[in-house]
């Protein structure tokens, strides 16, 4: 189970729309916003738009300054099923996921962000089936969105309708596989994984919160799924989202990756997974380090610091045959960077 995240949350009022404590909710919709007030009318729009009598939505604003939190409070009023939870201090989006996910009373759960939207039913489809499958999650395709183009992304396996083994989905390490597609909005999920504490997030986390999350769901899930439902609409290359900025705040992906190669060095088949850890983990230094221009020279200069401690932390003999299954170019940026002088434990706090 979760521990407090530390942050206070008043408590939330509203107008009597969410359903009474004795009323069956069957899915609660965790929608934390943060400083998007240009896009959140299309988020509630769309939820509105997904409104059943026994949906809740969750919506937790994470302490937001740009008149957010007044679209919000409107929602509560006039949104089916809306409850409004509030920080008293900005804690990041895992924080605001766990959250919401504390208040959550439904028998499925599902995430939105509050710059993103949902076609009309989306939610309702997502229930029947992974009512008729009876399996712990559904993972499902989305449609990127970047200014006016729309991409559609799969989920990377190839199965679909069919309940499988998670933990079946993580290999092989060369490819991309249902891990690497860190989505927490891309899928439904039954509740006995929030029992089981596997639906928590790292509190605090900045960026890479989904890679933690998506590791520990498919190493101790019992059963998921893939379906092919084009329902959720996921926005990009917007000014203020932290993939775009290029502070502090990005080099949480040490903090997140760290966690995935410690936990998995610590699971049954550690030997099988981790080669597959190691490789993504590179993969993500090195696409960091090839962008290093954006961030600020302090932040860079941090990021070469933190990257070669991580590599250093690494298990050898998986970063050497992770090395020797990349592209030249990759491999080599990594061989440098591996040697140059590591970060402080103090400095490794980010």
């Amino acid at each position: 189970m979760r521990r407090s995240s530390g942050i206070c949350l008043p408590d939330s009022t509203h107008d009597g729309r969410r359903p009474s404590v004795t009323a069956v909710v069957k899915l609660s919709v965790i929608v934390p916003f943060y400083n998007v007030r240009a896009y959140a009318p299309d988020t509630l729009r769309s939820l509105r738009a997904n409104a059943r009598d026994d949906f809740e939505f969750l919506l937790v604003d994470d302490c937001s300054s740009d008149g957010t939190i007044e679209l919000l409070e409107r929602a509560e009023r006039e949104l089916p099923g809306a409850v409004l939870l509030r920080h008293a201090r900005n804690g990041g989006l895992a924080t605001a996921r766990n959250t919401g996910l504390d208040a959550a009373r439904g028998e499925y759960l599902a995430y939105l962000d509050g710059d993103d939207w949902l076609a009309p039913g989306h939610f309702s489809q997502l229930l029947s089936s992974i009512e008729e499958l009876g399996c712990d999650f559904i993972r499902t395709d989305h449609v990127q969105v970047t200014g006016q183009e729309r991409t559609v992304h799969r989920v990377p396996h190839g199965r679909r309708g069919e309940v499988l083994s998670p933990r079946d989905a993580i290999l092989p390490a060369t490819r991309s596989t249902s891990v690497d597609y860190a989505f927490a909005w891309a899928g439904i999920y039954h509740r006995r994984l929030a029992d089981r504490g596997l639906l928590y997030f790292t509190d605090g986390l900045r960026t890479a919160e989904d890679r933690p999350w998506i590791w520990r769901l498919h190493r101790e899930a019992e059963s998921f799924a893939v379906t092919g439902h084009l329902g959720v609409f996921y926005r990009r290359g917007i000014a203020s989202s932290l993939t775009q900025i290029g502070d502090a705040r990005q080099l949480d992906f040490i903090r997140a990756f760290d966690q995935v190669i410690e936990e998995t060095a610590k699971d049954r088949d550690a030997a099988e997974l981790l080669p597959k850890a190691v490789r993504t983990y590179c993969a993500i230094i090195s696409h960091h380090m090839s962008g290093i221009e954006r961030f600020e020279p302090a932040v860079a200069r941090k990021l070469r610091a933190l990257s070669a401690g991580a590599l250093r932390r690494m298990p050898q003999d998986h970063l050497k045959d992770a090395l020797n299954s990349m592209d030249s170019r990759r491999a080599a940026r990594l061989r440098r960077l591996r040697h140059r002088p590591a970060a402080s434990p103090a400095g490794a706090a980010v």
